[in-house]
C-alpha cells in the first residue's frame, strides 16, 4: 500500500478547465474538503465541516460509496468494483458548521467480492450520525 499516493488521491480537489468536465469530476466535488486523518490496513479516517444546513441523505450516501471503496487499497485491493448493495442506518442529523468523522473500513476483500463499512460520527462528541454498508463486486483480472 502506497501511503501518500492514496492520500493525495483522496484529498485532490475539484478542477474545472474550460467547459469541460474533468475525468471523476464528481468523485472530486464530493471529495473537496475531506481530510484524511489516518491510514492504516483496512481502515481509513476522514473528517470534514459540514458547510450545509445539514447532511444530506444522498450526500451521505455518496461518501458511504466513496471512502469505503477507498478501504479496498488500504486491505492490498488493486481494483475498486462496481457496487452490488449500499444500504444506511440514519441516527441523528449533521448541522451547520459541525465537524465531522467518517471512518471506512474495508471488513472483506477477497478475490471476486468486497465488504466494507462506513460510520459517520460527531467530532465533538463520538455520537454516530449514520452507518453504512457496502457490498462490491471486484473484476477479475485478464489472464490474457
Amino acid at each position: 500500500m502506497e501511503v501518500e499516493k492514496v492520500k493525495r488521491y483522496l484529498e485532490s480537489s475539484a478542477t474545472i478547465d474550460g467547459d469541460k468536465l474533468p475525468l471523476r469530476f464528481f468523485e472530486r466535488l464530493i471529495m473537496h474538503g475531506l481530510r484524511v486523518e489516518l491510514i492504516e490496513t483496512n481502515r481509513v479516517v476522514f473528517s470534514f465541516k459540514n458547510e450545509g444546513n445539514y447532511l444530506h441523505s444522498g450526500a451521505v450516501a455518496t461518501f458511504v460509496d466513496l471512502v469505503s471503496s477507498a478501504a479496498i487499497y488500504t486491505a492490498g485491493g488493486t481494483f475498486v468494483g462496481t457496487s452490488v448493495e449500499i444500504n444506511i442506518s440514519f441516527m441523528d442529523a449533521a448541522h451547520a458548521d459541525e465537524d465531522i468523522e467518517i471512518e471506512a473500513k474495508a471488513l472483506h476483500v477477497g478475490k471476486a467480492v468486497a465488504v466494507l463499512s462506513a460510520e459517520f460520527r460527531k467530532k465533538s462528541n463520538g455520537k454516530i450520525i449514520a452507518q453504512g454498508r457496502h457490498t462490491m463486486y471486484l473484476p477479475l483480472p485478464s489472464k490474457m
